[in-house]
């Protein structure tokens, strides 16, 4: 029971905390469509069962004992990061700032692949979902729990990352967001430097720890 209320609590924490998975599904919301945001959102579901995934088979373990290995996927993923928010600052400062010009729509699979690739890149997450597994997560503990722990980790991203999308998607709340902010542009201006921050900042080694729940495999 602790260390299912351990993996619910850091979980929680992580799905909620600010960074590139929620830059993405509101800058969809906001420039797209409602259902821009929610296949991004699901796209980033669908990335956390490929990081849950590869830890479940041993791939995780492999990378927190590879130091050349983990560097090298830090750098990957920070590098796809970058090129993102390069293209959505781009972006911003070529638009008219208070041009009406439409929106270009964005498609279900281009909002999918979006969500998806920034999820499975990001090393951040890479180091929470193999840091949870490998220190909080008994090794002893049966497979089908494990897979249920990572089926939980997915659907939490996608309840809460679908909630972002339907709040930045609604009119009022839109308006009134991007009243805040002065208007679209800026806003996109934003998320691209909190993307090309996160993809300049490195996470550390891979350490998550729990007083009492730290595991060794």
């Amino acid at each position: 029971m602790t260390e299912l209320i351990a993996v619910v609590t850091l979980t929680l924490l992580a799905v909620i905390s600010p960074g590139p998975d929620f830059a993405m599904v509101s800058r969809n919301s906001l420039s797209g469509s409602r259902a821009a945001g929610l296949y991004c959102a699901l796209g980033i579901s669908l990335g956390v069962l490929v990081h849950v995934g590869y830890t479940l088979i041993g791939v995780g373990l492999l990378i927190q004992r590879s130091l050349w290995l983990f560097t090298l996927l830090k750098f990957i993923g920070a590098a796809y990061l970058i090129y993102l928010g390069v293209q959505m600052y781009r972006h911003a400062a070529a638009a008219p700032a208070h041009a009406a010009t439409p929106v270009p729509h964005i498609s279900d699979w281009r909002a999918l692949k979006t969500g998806f690739l920034t999820n499975v890149l990001n090393p951040k997450t890479t180091v929470f979902i193999v840091s949870l597994f490998m220190q909080v997560v008994n090794p002893q503990s049966p497979l089908w729990l494990q897979i249920g722990y990572g089926l939980f980790i997915s659907l939490a991203h996608m309840l809460w990352f679908g909630c972002v999308a339907l709040f930045f998607s609604a009119r009022a709340s839109a308006r009134a967001f991007c009243a805040c902010a002065g208007y679209r542009p800026p806003v996109r201006r934003v998320a691209g430097y909190v993307r090309r921050a996160a993809g300049a900042e490195q996470p550390e080694p891979l350490t998550l720890s729990l007083p009492g729940h730290a595991r060794s495999r």
